[in-house]
């Protein structure tokens, strides 16, 4: 038990009992599950032990610990998920039946991670054989739109994971818009929208909601501009954050509630840490725009310049808009190398940043393609990255990667609408998150990225705690 400290004050009179809150969750004597992926083992989001937690006095000075207080809870979490690209369904049409299944079950079925989230483009992006649109070209009344292109690869794979999952939370994102309607008069190489075809922009995004639900794929939001500061050789288009604000309150807002899709969740930004603090700021201090902005998604590439990811950025915005929320909406490993698949750095990136990320407020996280060839691709302009599976079509093989487990500790045990619970780990050389589940589990997800393994102990409120040991360079989840 906690001591009951008096308090004497030569201007009082009485004496103040500080006493420890009720716990809400009371885990003693209850059994803790441990889930271990670690590298240099055949541990693969493998069960390792399984521990009693017991009371417990006061932690040693330099112990290595976490603690966990369920007292304190913050966002309600979404889901994680990945996206389902021209590229992944291309490969996936490739594999043999059972192939298929296996991917489609390694990543919806609940003995795979389970899914919960996905994303696609509206038209091409990079990840897609060529660059395409729903209507031909120069066609300014849409009157040629159809979505008879991902009919063909994409919009099948996209129904075998809803089927498997049991409904997905997907949404939609463009990289341009038809070249004609873009001051550089192409898809590619950034360009801004032409302010003639604001309003007929607008209504591509709305059709292609309606288009894709008229094909039994529930659209649940939408992203107004993939990384709308980056001119790319692929398909790209710049906004500055006035133009974004503008464009969403004025015309996309505006149409999408018009036509009946007022329900759809817009997601602002949709580009790296670094400047979306700006945009934020641009977009939710102006209140005709605001009402239209769910929140706002961010990817991880600003670490390509060598610094660290910018969580205080999240952190930051987080406080100052508490009812907008916080999305990852992309973020993959660059710089395809086969010779790389198993390369533990990489899983390491995602459970970093997945940790620090729901942290900082995040409630939802969504992977990049959930699935690329031997080559990294197919890309039409050559950006080849790793996928965390990867087919080997030439063999009619998956090749799982370290990262494919990684994810899996999150989003197999972090279920929609569970709530973030405070958690801080002694050491820096820890990371940790948890989530409380609404079924009562509570799930605690660490990750040692040194070379060498080690104890710490897990304490729950004050005076609650288990031990265990991490290998190095692993990731444990521990379910209770």
């Amino acid at each position: 038990m906690l001591p009951i400290v008096a308090l004497a004050f030569a201007s009082c009179t009485q004496t103040v009992k500080e006493e420890a809150p009720a716990l809400k969750f009371k885990v003693e004597g209850k059994t803790a599950v441990i889930v271990t992926t670690a590298k240099d083992t055949d541990l693969r989001l493998t069960q390792t032990g399984t521990v009693d937690f017991v009371k417990t006095k006061q932690p040693t000075e330099g112990a290595n610990s976490i603690f966990v207080n369920p007292n304190n809870t913050f966002q309600e979490f979404i889901g994680i998920g990945g996206a389902i690209t021209d590229a992944s369904a291309e490969v996936f049409a490739k594999l043999s039946p059972e192939k298929q299944n296996e991917l489609i079950n390694a990543y919806y079925g609940e003995d795979g991670i389970d899914y919960t989230l996905g994303r696609t483009s509206i038209h091409s992006c990079d990840f897609s054989s060529s660059s395409h649109t729903y209507i031909e070209e120069g066609d300014k009344e849409l009157k040629t739109f159809s979505i008879e292109h991902d009919r063909k690869y994409r919009i099948p794979m996209i129904k075998r994971a809803l089927e498997k999952s049991g409904g997905l939370m997907f949404y939609v994102s463009p990289w341009s818009p038809p070249a004609f309607m873009k001051t550089n008069n192409s898809m590619l190489q950034g360009g801004k929208l032409l302010r003639e075809f604001n309003d007929t922009w607008a209504m591509y995004y709305a059709k292609t909601i309606k288009a894709y639900e008229a094909e039994g794929i529930p659209i649940w939001g939408l992203t107004i501009q993939n990384e709308p500061m980056a001119i790319q050789r692929w398909e790209s288009c710049i906004y500055t954050a006035e133009e974004e604000r503008d464009f969403l309150k004025n015309h996309l807002g505006p149409t999408l509630e018009r036509e009946g899709l007022g329900d759809k969740n817009i997601v602002v930004w949709d580009h790296n840490r670094d400047l979306l603090t700006h945009r934020a700021n641009t977009i939710f201090d102006d209140p005709e725009a605001s009402k239209y902005a769910w929140g706002t998604g961010f990817h991880w590439y600003e670490t390509w310049r060598g610094g660290k990811a910018n969580y205080d950025a999240l952190k930051e915005i987080k406080k100052c808009y508490p009812d907008k929320q916080l999305m990852f909406t992309e973020g993959c490993n660059e710089g395809f190398n086969a010779d790389k698949y198993q390369y533990w750095p990489n899983a390491e990136r995602y459970g970093n940043s997945m940790i620090n990320d729901f942290n900082a407020g995040t409630c939802a996280w969504t992977d990049w393609n959930i699935l690329l060839d031997e080559t990294g691709g197919p890309n039409h302009v050559m950006n080849l990255c790793f996928a965390p599976i990867h087919a080997d079509t030439r063999v009619d093989s998956l090749v799982y990667t370290p990262t494919y487990y990684y994810i899996g500790h999150f989003s197999k045990y972090i279920r929609p609408g569970a709530k973030r619970v405070s958690t801080v780990a002694s050491v820096t050389f820890l990371e940790a998150t948890s989530f409380l589940n609404e079924n009562g589990k509570l799930v605690t997800v660490v990750m040692n990225s040194t070379n060498n393994e080690m104890d710490y102990n897990l304490y729950v409120g004050a005076n609650q705690a288990i031990p265990v040991n991490i290998p190095a360079r692993a990731i444990q989840t521990i379910i209770y």
